[in-house]
């Protein structure tokens, strides 16, 4: 959460911007509109973050009475008041959907695991890692401090990708006790040109932290892991 002066400004950025309520489409060919527009986008996205809900009218009058230099309804001090009880509601809102996430994910990823685990090919190892041969190599296995290169696809249970050495221009290169606990295991367990299927508990991923902003808490990870080379 950002200080409070800051969070008014934002709040009504945004309101300004979705005080057309429908949305329509806008004409970005100038840098100026382009510049507003991937303004309002990272406004909008911090401000959803917040699990407040505000009043648009009334967000989208305090920019105008700025920008029109009329005379504000709210003093500085009642301004000051206001956005401080602002802060601790957003904080206790973010607290509560943190904790309702926890939860969802966890119930989510266990559901996920219990059924993954009894199809035929699936192996699920004594920390909870699940895998899946999708391709046996016949090269050597990585140590866990070796680095090694590999492909990979990272993706939710619900099927939704969040990541993949492709997006990022090529095969990844780390070592391999360098990444989550659940890499780091299966790919000791994975010869130079095989290709698994994983299934990563949270406890073995990012745990309830999670790695925003697409990777919640408690979240169960599926990784589709070719490993390449040993590097030297």
């Amino acid at each position: 959460m950002r200080q409070p002066t800051s969070v008014g400004l934002a709040s009504c950025l945004v309101a300004a911007l979705s005080a057309c309520g429908s949305s329509p489409q806008v004409d970005l060919e100038s840098f100026e509109r382009k510049s507003s527009y991937a303004v309002g986008i990272d406004i909008g996205r911090e401000l959803h973050r917040t699990a407040i809900e505000f009043d648009l009218p009334s967000l989208t009058r305090g920019i105008y009475d700025v920008f029109d230099e009329r005379e504000l309804q709210l003093t500085d001090e009642e301004m000051a008041e206001v956005l401080r009880e602002l802060s601790a509601k957003t904080q206790l809102a973010q607290a509560q959907r943190r904790e309702e996430m926890l939860q969802q994910n966890q119930e989510e990823g266990d559901a996920f695991l219990a059924a993954n685990g009894k199809k035929e090919g699936v192996i699920t190892t004594a920390s909870g890692l699940q895998y899946e041969v999708l391709t046996e190599g016949t090269g050597p296995k990585p140590a866990a401090t070796d680095r090694v290169s590999v492909n990979y696809r990272g993706s939710l249970v619900d099927g939704r990708e969040f990541d993949s050495s492709e997006r990022h221009g090529g095969p990844a290169t780390f070592v391999v006790n360098q990444v989550i606990d659940g890499w780091t295991e299966a790919l000791q367990l994975m010869s130079v040109g095989s290709k698994y299927r994983l299934a990563i508990p949270s406890e073995l991923a990012y745990g309830e932290n999670g790695s925003s902003p697409v990777i919640g808490p408690n979240a169960t990870l599926i990784f589709e892991v070719e490993l390449l080379e040993i590097l030297q």
